[in-house]
């Protein structure tokens, strides 16, 4: 046998090679039928009846199936108690998702009614759904077939639902994108109607204690059916009030429209406001969602002013308030001044903007046509007056006057007007360059007298008079 098998080793590994090669690809194939091998996990079985269980086919890869996620097979159908229960295998990866209030939809995958079940998992309040569990019918739905919808029609019925199919498909031909359309037009309308169904469902229970409260009213009216006789003859009495006021009421209703007219014209006009405080709300969205956090982190901020203000702002204002009571008035009367300073204040801020405009800037001596505005011209007069005005010497800031003569002529002049003399300051030069001739003395006395009394304080009597030019000179000499 070893020697066959040396001989023969060829062959016979291509046989075990090929032996190989099925078991793989059978393994495969059962695998991709969903054949369980022992080394596998052994999946949940749980159970979903349903009214019928048309087209379920176990055994043929129809799944079980989570928002569009395979989470299970269905392995089997039967009969219980004239509904169908369909066997159904979780796997065990997915045991806890399906809670006991889960809800399961039979729904065909194509038009050849390759089936599958949907399964809503329930919410997440309810206790995960264990072993054997089964969905009740209750929870469940099943495909209905266009021929259950037509058998519940009578022959009548059905020959003017095939003369609308035919008159639909002659006026659609060639019209879907207008079909389109008009389905897009009614998508708004759809949605509305979608958030008043919700909001319906919502309020059920509301409707619920509604309808329990007027049956309650109603229950209590019964038991005393002499109050409801007052209550209609006080409501005749209302309404016979209001049967008086008939010509009020119409002249009420004839000022109605006029008001209408005015509150739209009103409306139309704070439009565009609308429409600006909309994304101007928007925006302010983040600022009020922050202010808690601004808030918060002002409080430390608030405590320690509390102490100041309580302390010192609020006996000073109280402190304050007689002052600020009798600057009212002056304060009402400064405030009727203020437009008429405003329009000194533009006068002058006019003329100072015309004085220092200059709107070329600084400008070397290069430009010939430069304009440097009024300041610079200005400053070149005041220069200038200065430049006529001062001698640069110690005799102070005036014009130089320069007085020629002869010595003969000088003596004239003093002579004639003794004040002359110390008016233009000549006793130094007759004096010196004149050899001090005599002059005619001036009278002190004589002038102290003929002063005003308060400047001959100034000069006592009794004081000797200076010595004036050469006259005074001589005498002093005698």
């Amino acid at each position: 046998m070893k020697r066959i098998l040396v001989k023969f080793w060829r062959p016979v590994a291509t046989i075990f090679g090929l032996i190989v090669l099925a078991a793989v690809v059978s393994g495969y194939i059962l695998g991709q039928q969903n054949l369980r091998f022992p080394w596998q996990d052994k999946p949940v079985r749980m159970y979903v009846d349903l009214e019928n269980a048309q087209a379920v086919t176990p055994g043929q890869g129809q799944s079980v199936q989570v928002a569009g996620v395979k989470i299970g097979l269905i392995s089997g159908v039967t009969l219980k108690e004239g509904r169908a229960r369909v066997a159904v295998d979780i796997e065990k990866q997915n045991k806890g998702l399906i809670r006991e209030d889960a809800k399961a939809m039979l729904r065909p995958r194509t038009p050849l009614k390759d089936m599958y079940i949907q399964i809503l998992p329930g919410s997440r309040d309810a206790k995960p759904a264990g072993e054997d569990f089964t969905i009740p019918v209750r929870n469940t739905t099943t495909d209905v077939d266009l021929d259950e919808i037509l058998s519940t029609l009578d022959e009548r019925t059905r020959d003017y639902l095939v003369l609308l199919a035919e008159g639909a498909g002659s006026g659609l031909d060639d019209r879907g994108s207008d079909l389109a359309e008009l389905f897009r037009r009614f998508e708004p309308t759809a949605a509305d109607l979608r958030r008043v169904n919700t909001a319906v469902g919502q309020e059920h229970r509301a409707l619920r204690r509604l309808v329990t409260s007027i049956a309650d009213i109603n229950g209590e009216l019964a038991k005393d059916p002499d109050a409801l006789a007052q209550l209609v003859d006080t409501s005749a009495a209302t309404f016979t009030a209001f049967a008086s006021e008939d010509d009020r009421l119409q002249e009420s209703l004839k000022e109605l429209p006029p008001t209408l007219r005015k509150a739209t014209r009103t409306l139309n006009a704070v439009r565009p406001f609308a429409r600006e405080l909309r994304p101007l709300t928007r925006e302010l969205v983040p600022a009020v969602r922050r202010l808690d956090d601004a808030n918060e982190r002002l409080r430390p901020f608030a405590k320690a002013t509390t102490p100041v203000v309580e302390k010192e702002i609020r006996p000073f204002a109280k402190a304050a308030r007689p002052l600020v009571t009798d600057l009212a008035p002056a304060a009402t009367d400064l405030s009727q001044t203020i437009p008429e300073v405003n329009r000194s204040a533009r006068v002058a801020n006019r003329f100072f903007n015309m004085l220092t405009s200059n709107p070329d800037g600084a400008q070397g001596p290069e430009a010939s046509n430069r304009e440097e505005g009024f300041l610079f011209w200005l400053a070149w007069l005041f220069h200038q007056s200065v430049n006529l005005q001062n001698v640069e010497d110690a005799n102070g800031p005036m014009r130089p006057i320069f007085l020629t003569g002869t010595c003969g002529t000088l003596t004239s002049l003093v002579n004639d007007n003794p004040l002359a003399e110390f008016g233009l300051n000549l006793s130094p030069i007759l004096a010196t360059a004149c050899g001090n001739p005599e002059t005619t003395s001036i009278d002190l006395e004589g002038l102290v007298k003929s002063l005003p009394k308060p400047l001959q304080d100034l000069f006592p009597l009794g004081l000797k008079p200076p010595v004036v030019g050469g006259a005074a000179a001589s005498k002093e000499g005698k």
